[in-house]
Parts: C-alpha cells; sequence; structure tokens
C-alpha cells in the first residue's frame, strides 16, 4: 500500500479488483474509500498495483446486487480481467482535502494523531482505523507500547484537532487497561 506523496498529492488505497463478471473483462471491486461515486467515476485514471503495476481507466462502473462492477478501457475479455485481480487501487488526492461533511475523516487523517486523556495527558498515538460493520475503531498505539481499540463514537472521542494533530479520548473505565484479573480476588474464599 503505497502513501508516497508526489507531484498530483498523495496516493492512497481506494479499492481492491475481485474476480470477473461475465465474458466480456468486467470486474468487481472492492471499495476502500468512503467516496466510491468520486473515486470509481467514468473516466477516471487508477493506478493499479501487483499484478498490473500501471494504470487502469475506468470505462463504466454499475452497481449489481449491491456490488459495484467496473469495466477498465482494454480489457475486453475473462482472462484479461482475471490478470487484474487482486489488484489494488490507488490514487492521487490532494493531502489538504477533506471529507464532504463535518465530524468526518479520511483515515490517512487519523493515523498518526497523538491521543490525550481529558486533562491532556499523553496515552498514545493512532496508528489505524478499523472499519467494522456496526463501527469504527481507532488501533492507539498506548505508551505503555500496548495497542487497544477504542469505539470512534464522540462519548469516547469527544474531539478530534487536526491543526493540533491530536484526539482526546474519555475512556470509560477498563477500556485502557489490561484484563488481568487480581489474584487475590479471583481465589474466593479458601476452606
Amino acid at each position: 500500500m503505497s502513501t508516497d506523496a508526489n507531484d498530483s498529492g498523495e496516493r492512497v488505497v481506494v479499492g481492491r479488483i475481485g474476480k470477473p463478471h461475465g465474458i466480456h473483462g468486467d470486474v468487481y471491486v472492492q471499495p476502500l474509500t468512503d467516496v466510491p461515486e468520486v473515486r470509481f467515476s467514468d473516466g477516471n485514471v487508477l493506478y493499479a498495483g501487483d499484478p498490473v503495476n500501471g494504470n487502469l481507466q475506468i470505462e463504466t462502473t454499475k452497481e449489481h446486487s449491491g456490488r459495484l462492477i467496473a469495466h477498465f478501457v482494454g480489457v475486453e475479455t475473462r482472462n484479461g480481467a482475471e490478470e487484474l485481480r487482486n489488484a489494488l487501487l490507488e490514487t492521487d488526492i490532494d493531502p489538504k482535502e477533506l471529507p464532504g461533511e463535518d465530524g468526518e475523516f479520511f483515515d490517512r487523517q487519523l493515523q498518526g494523531l497523538v491521543a490525550t486523556d481529558p486533562a491532556g495527558t499523553v496515552i498514545g498515538q493512532v496508528n489505524d482505523v478499523v472499519h467494522l460493520p456496526a463501527q469504527d475503531l481507532l488501533a492507539v498505539q498506548l505508551v505503555d507500547g500496548s495497542e487497544r481499540l477504542i469505539p470512534f463514537v464522540s462519548a469516547i472521542v469527544p474531539t478530534v484537532d487536526l491543526a493540533a494533530g491530536k484526539v482526546v479520548i474519555d475512556a470509560p473505565p477498563g477500556l485502557l487497561e489490561d484484563d488481568v484479573e487480581d489474584d487475590d480476588e479471583s481465589s474466593g474464599p479458601q476452606d
């Protein structure tokens, strides 16, 4: 996964090519972006990683049974589509580009932010954003070196300050501690 900056901006992964659909070169695409309608619009040129290692231009896209299907210029057969399988799709974007709505962030904007408690004490750093069906999680490496998954909800992460480079985590009891029971309490009364 490349995040190298270049003249056009920052290169980010926006999808992965899946299996072929039909016999005319169409492929399923797994979008890895919050704005698939922008990244996969007709005519866009995306960089495809291994095994393609080159640019692909989107000729058309459509939705089929809730999944995105793309047809790339010059790919006209099922065999040609099969050769694209598993390639990560990347595009160059302006590093200052923001999502369309307040309170939304691109993963790249959150990665590397310092995590503090409400009093301002540093507790760690955001290493990644994990997307689950129910909610998103911040993978935070704590100052002791351990990692915790923090629900990315406003009750627990009330502040994201990109300008200051930090997030505030108001963790409920037990969220940041290890799940280690005290031996004296777990042993119970002795007969």
